[in-house]
């Protein structure tokens, strides 16, 4: 019995369940809808890219002349500076005191130069003038030593060695008086102008070297190179900044007013670029917030294409040309170092000449 019905009633729901799984799981999927509706081009033949917003200055990598420990930093992210403002200080500790000393010198110096040009002192010529009277009177009192030992020569035990030393002994007075009155006029006129031109000379270089240390003290001021926005911060007072070029920045700033935004077109597509063409940027994620571009520059060098999108139809040895394109942030929620997604009008393909073909782009 259960041989006669049982086992061909099993066969045939089995084949019934087969036929059936067969026919439910080769029925067509309905396609899912994406969860981000893709952007569409609103022109009728476009060249797409990938846009990057940067500053309109570019991103400014902030760094340091010199090496040093940060004491303090003046901003923080998002600040906007103007040209010349505090970014952060260095310890400067040891220039402070090398610049006291420096001007105490210079000091010194100028002191040295206003006492050479203030030559003669009023106090200096009465004691050489008294010099050169007493050295007169002495002069005049050996010559009427000597008229007298003359005159009383005749008859007398005078010798001639005597009346020889008395006319010694005038010369010697004399020549005091010219040494005392060589004296007086030296004093009187002042300082030698070689010797005021050398003093001069100490003294500006004293004040060349506490220029020197003042023009350190103020590379120890990290100031903004131009007006913009604080982008990054990424030291602290109290760590050591590294001079030179570092893979992570100081500080990033730039000015983000406008923006710009740096487009790669391949260079498959560079050719159908034109300078001053229409374009709009849209934003990845929402595709309804939407910007026009206005066109700034061509970069004339075409490079290896650095920002992958992560597409499919990606080829990571693809070159570009990078267009830069400006525009208002105004309300628009972008900020620098977002990408967006571009589409520039271009001639069709089909339509484009061979002169069009060999015209370079911004030409």
């Amino acid at each position: 019995m259960i041989r006669v019905y049982l086992i061909p009633l099993l066969a045939i729901i089995g084949v019934l369940f087969a036929v059936r799984t067969v026919i439910v799981t080769s029925k067509p999927k309905d396609p899912s809808l994406p969860i981000i509706e893709p952007p569409r081009a609103p022109f009728r033949s476009f060249v797409a890219g990938s846009g990057l917003i940067e500053a309109s200055t570019q991103n400014i990598a902030i760094g340091t002349p010199v090496p040093g420990l940060v004491t303090r930093v003046d901003v923080v992210v998002g600040d906007p500076v103007k040209a010349g403002d505090p970014l952060f200080r260095l310890d400067d500790r040891d220039l402070n005191a090398q610049l006291r000393a420096e001007q105490a010198a210079a000091g010194a110096a100028r002191s040295k130069v206003a006492e050479l040009r203030a030559q003669p002192r009023p106090e200096e010529l009465p004691p050489l003038e008294a010099r050169v009277q007493v050295a007169e009177v002495v002069l005049a009192d050996a010559r009427d030593q000597l008229t007298n030992w003359e005159q009383a020569k005749a008859g007398s035990a005078v010798t001639p060695d005597e009346i020889s030393r008395r006319r010694f002994a005038v010369d010697a007075a004399a020549a005091r008086v010219l040494d005392a009155q060589a004296q007086l006029n030296l004093t009187r006129a002042g300082a030698w102008g070689p010797q005021v031109a050398v003093a001069e000379a100490e003294a500006l270089g004293a004040e060349a070297r506490a220029d020197v240390v003042k023009t350190e003290l103020e590379r120890r001021i990290v100031r903004a190179p131009v007006s913009g926005r604080v982008l990054q911060v990424n030291i602290r007072a109290g760590e050591f900044a590294s001079a030179g070029t570092l893979s992570t920045p100081l500080m990033l700033m730039g000015s983000v007013e406008p923006l710009h935004l740096r487009v790669d077109v391949d260079e498959h597509d560079a050719w159908r670029v034109k300078q001053g063409a229409r374009a709009v940027a849209m934003l990845r994620g929402n595709h309804r917030i939407e910007t026009p571009l206005a066109f700034v520059r061509f970069e004339p060098y075409v490079i290896p294409k650095r920002a992958l999108t992560g597409e499919s139809t990606e080829r990571v040895d693809t070159r570009v040309l990078q267009v830069v394109f400006s525009f208002d942030r105004g309300d628009l929620p972008v900020f620098v170092g977002q990408q967006m997604d571009v589409f520039i009008e271009a001639d069709p393909i089909d339509s484009a000449s061979p002169a069009a073909a060999d015209s370079a782009p911004g030409a």
